[in-house]
């Protein structure tokens, strides 16, 4: 049986999609209103929803459903 490449991440979930979303709006930033430019736009949107998701998911308030 195969075994699985583990890799122990460097950095947290937070601050790696944090960096991947200010790296992609900077990009974006340099690009004149296209189709490519909105794609990347919604990238960075959506890693920071997932970022503030983290950080939900993570809280200390965060309680089971009853």
């Amino acid at each position: 049986m195969q075994q699985r490449r583990r890799f122990k991440q460097a950095e947290s979930l937070k601050d790696r999609l944090a960096a991947f979303a200010k790296q992609v709006r900077e990009k974006a930033d340099h690009m004149p209103s296209c189709r490519e430019r909105d794609e990347l736009l919604t990238k960075a949107s959506r890693a920071e929803t997932a970022c503030h998701l983290d950080d939900w998911a993570n809280s200390r308030g965060l309680q089971a459903p009853k």
